[in-house]
């Protein structure tokens, strides 16, 4: 970001001033995050999740530094709106612990199609968060979205099921998070909202070291060196993934950008089976298929409702 930009609001009103921009900045966000994700998922196998969350928030201030160095300075960490970015630290934490914890328990690209619900719930609770008239058409798209992950989760049948509904709640924060960013964009700069949400995730990780003396199954171990490349790993990952998603959000509508978050299950996909051998079975690519084709669809009627001539 230009150091002449420290303020969203000075430069950028609400909606789309640079969707080219914003597009590709979401594009290169969803393939970081699933790099993240994989390497996540393999620390997760070998330590608890708070440790994980704890290290990778450490690490992720590297590239965070970074950014604010070159980006503006520490003038961009200047927050205007407390309230809403202890909302959003507070959602992200939450959809951070569960997206983690079903990394340990599904195949990678299981647990990411999950979260594909995300435009689902944001239309879900758009009549409470954002006082919007909902029609029938898009009450149907929530249906069939629901429906596409009752295919991919199959309750009670197969070696996953009910697992799936750890990263159904990361979705589900995780389209509040979105509803909340997306709101508060226009006075925050991408550096203090980033900073925000890493160090509240970094210390409710850390919150669950002294949890470990009580519950032995989730103490803390002492990391391999081994391993230590991948929490770094992780670390500039994600710094370097929400900078992106978030500045995409700056630069773009939501509602324009939704569909392009979906590019995370081609590299699901990949990842899943060069690294654990996990190819998913035609209910997953089916699921998939129905909770994007809902979220097109919801993205649709959006834009028609609005009258914009893009589509």
């Amino acid at each position: 970001m230009s150091e002449s930009i420290p303020m969203v609001r000075a430069v950028l009103p609400l909606g789309s001033s640079a969707p080219g921009r914003a597009v590709m900045l979401m594009l290169l966000s969803m393939a970081l995050l699933t790099c993240n994700d994989a390497a996540m998922k393999w620390l997760g196998e070998r330590y608890p999740v708070g440790q994980v969350m704890a290290l990778r928030a450490l690490c992720a201030l590297v590239p965070l530094s970074v950014f604010v160095a070159f980006g503006g300075g520490l003038r961009t960490l200047r927050i205007r709106d407390w309230r809403n970015q202890l909302l959003r630290a507070a959602l992200a934490v939450g959809s951070t612990f569960a997206f983690v914890t079903g990394l340990t328990l599904l195949p990678l690209a299981d647990a990411i199609a999950i979260t594909f619900l995300g435009p689902v719930f944001i239309t879900l609770l758009a009549p409470a968060f954002l006082r919007e008239h909902v029609g029938w058409r898009r009450w149907t798209a929530v249906g069939l979205g629901f429906v596409g992950a009752w295919v991919m989760a199959r309750p009670g049948v197969g070696p996953f099921g009910w697992a799936m509904l750890i990263p159904l709640t990361a979705a589900l924060f995780g389209a509040v998070r979105d509803i909340v960013t997306r709101r508060m964009s226009v006075t925050e700069h991408s550096n203090a909202t980033t900073t925000v949400t890493t160090v509240a995730v970094g210390l409710a990780g850390l919150a669950s070291l002294p949890v470990g003396i009580v519950l032995p199954e989730v103490a803390w171990v002492r990391p391999a060196m081994s391993d230590l490349p991948f929490f770094l790993l992780t670390g500039i990952l994600l710094g370097s993934a929400h900078w992106c998603m978030i500045d995409s959000f700056r630069l773009g509508e939501a509602a324009l950008l939704a569909p392009f978050k979906y590019s995370s299950f081609v590299w699901a996909v990949a990842l899943g089976f060069a690294i654990w051998g996990h190819w998913p079975d035609y209910r997953t690519f089916i699921g998939a298929a129905v909770i994007a084709g809902s979220g097109l669809y919801i993205l649709r009627r959006e834009l028609s409702r609005r009258g914009s001539p893009s589509r």
